[in-house]
């Protein structure tokens, strides 16, 4: 793979990386159903993905306006990761379409 231009903070192996890659290249297509299907298969392999747990998250509430959905995947990882103020934003934002 080509030189990184950014820390591989999750230490995310290759494949990993194109496959976030490809997973939003799909959500951007519209191509949303493909998407899901394939964050959902990485999240087989490591449930705590914190960037595909984020990334579903995203998918569900901007995408599919299934806030509940992206809330729960939001809430996953504050559990691992409470100080990821991304994902803290993100669940706040989708929080008010449901109270």
């Amino acid at each position: 793979m080509a030189e990184r231009t950014f820390d591989n903070t999750y230490n995310l192996s290759d494949k990993q990386l194109l496959e976030l890659d490809e997973a939003e290249e799909l959500m951007i297509k519209g191509a949303l159903g493909a998407a899901e299907k394939m964050l959902l298969s990485m999240l087989k392999g490591d449930e705590e993905c914190i960037p595909v747990l984020s990334n579903l998250g995203h998918l569900y509430g901007r995408y599919l306006s299934e806030f509940e959905n992206a809330i729960e995947y939001y809430d996953r990882v504050l559990a691992l990761e409470p100080d990821n103020a991304w994902a803290r934003d993100a669940r706040r934002r989708y929080l008010r379409y449901i109270d």
